[in-house]
């Protein structure tokens, strides 16, 4: 599966919830600046990314869920704990990084434990206590450690085996609940991860003066707000002339340049000036890391992984795992890959419910092109 441009976490998280490009639902980066709300968005600042006035353009799945009548039980995932449209999952657990795998399948199974609407009772259990018809969950380990170690370290090697084991959790207790025919279980991943290192950093400073510019928006890519905006046509002309001289790096032009399967260019949240350094190289500020320092000492870069590039690049690339009766029987079927905005359609199509508008093409039945190898298969 191909992810959407900035291939960064929070915009992907929306584009799979929504069917949306990020342009379209606005979070369009992990940080950005927003010139009619004259506030910044940052991901990790509860403060600022749990207020529903940047979730606004876009209508996720839960909250599509929620309005048709289907309850939802969402675990983590980026944008739940904001009421968008006003509107919450039945059930909503806030993010904690350092759960435990064990956890987060008990916590799951538990939601499929819950007593049904039908289900005779005493009294009728509150809507935050009955089984929902639909449950995301977010486990970001394998980002984290991608990050921390690298995604060809034998670090992330463990932590993707740790993963697997905990699907194999999941799928047994499905197994045990005699619910693999009845259950539709999808597996996403928001982007890929490039390798970094310190022979692969630009110094911010050596493209541009930090001081001529009032907002930087997103990592490893640098979007520039110009202190005055009349100097972005010579700002940009400075930085193709220094973008001729290297391989490493492209700059584009918002309103005039940006490549148009990037899909973003329709945004005032969007800069108006991009700097996209190539898969595996990185921007860096001095106060972060001095470069030429780094390399003369032997310095190590971290983080060991990024991502953030250009979303048709292979090592950017995500994945879309299903089974169930949404799916077919055939096993191993290899789908075309495909962008990631289907996802939300697909989702709504296994819950019986209407999309919300969005940007998507693809519906139920997805249609293989072949199979995969035996050797690719679980054992």
């Amino acid at each position: 599966m191909t992810p959407s441009f900035p291939s960064l976490t929070f915009p992907n998280h929306y584009t799979l919830a929504t069917g949306l490009y990020p342009e379209a639902h606005g979070i369009v980066g992990n940080s950005f600046w927003d010139p009619d709300l004259q506030a910044e968005f940052y991901y990790t600042d509860p403060a600022r990314s749990l207020d529903a006035k940047w979730w606004a353009a876009g209508e996720p799945f839960w909250v599509s869920a929620e309005k048709q009548g289907v309850r939802s039980a969402v675990h983590m995932w980026p944008g739940s704990e904001a009421p968008i449209q006003g509107i919450y999952a039945s059930t909503v657990d806030k993010y904690k990084g350092d759960e435990a795998l064990d956890s987060k399948v008990a916590r799951i199974l538990g939601f499929l434990d819950r007593p049904g609407p039908e289900a005779p009772a005493p009294a009728p259990a509150p809507a935050d206590r009955t089984r929902p018809q639909l449950i995301a969950a977010y486990v970001p380990d394998v980002d984290a450690d991608g990050h921390k170690f690298g995604p060809n370290s034998t670090e992330i090697n463990a932590t993707i085996r740790r993963v697997d084991a905990m699907l194999d959790k999941l799928f047994r207790g499905l197994q045990a609940r005699n619910l693999t025919d009845i259950v539709n279980l999808v597996v996403v991943s928001d982007h890929g991860m490039a390798t970094t290192d310190t022979s692969r950093l630009i110094q911010l400073e050596d493209l541009v003066d930090p001081a001529a510019i009032q907002h930087t928006d997103g990592w490893p890519l640098y979007g520039l707000r110009p202190r005055n905006p009349d100097h972005v046509p010579a700002l940009h002309a400075q930085l193709r002339a220094k973008a001729a001289a290297t391989p490493h790096f492209d700059v584009y032009l918002r309103d005039a340049d940006m490549p148009a399967r990037y899909h973003f260019s329709r945004n005032p949240r969007i800069a108006p000036l991009w700097i996209v350094p190539r898969t595996g190289w990185a921007i860096v500020r001095r106060d972060e890391l001095d470069v030429e320092h780094a390399r003369l000492s032997g310095q190590v870069y971290h983080p060991r992984g990024l991502h953030g590039y250009d979303d048709q690049d292979p090592l950017m690339r995500a994945i879309f795992i299903a089974r169930g009766p949404a799916f077919g029987s055939r096993r191993n079927a290899l789908l075309e890959p495909f962008q990631n905005i289907n996802v939300y359609n697909i989702l709504c199509d296994t819950l019986g419910i209407t999309p919300h508008p969005n940007n998507g093409t693809l519906r139920l039945p997805l249609r293989p092109v072949g199979t995969h190898p035996p050797e690719s298969e679980s054992t």
